[in-house]
């Protein structure tokens, strides 16, 4: 077996020639992170609302 000294990077940037990374910076990733941390605000609100109305 082959060790693999070359570390994971969680963002790629573009200027890097690496294939050991989990995320790209381009604008699917950032369209992705950005629609997934909307999903998750309005989940909160909506979990803090709902318990404001039926504690009354």
């Amino acid at each position: 077996m082959t060790k693999n000294t070359e570390e994971t990077k969680f963002v790629k940037e573009p200027e890097d020639n690496t294939q050991q990374f989990i995320l790209q910076k381009n604008k699917k990733t950032k369209l992705g992170i950005t629609i997934l941390v909307v999903f998750l605000v309005v989940l909160i609100i909506g979990i803090v609302v709902s318990n404001i109305f039926f504690n009354n």
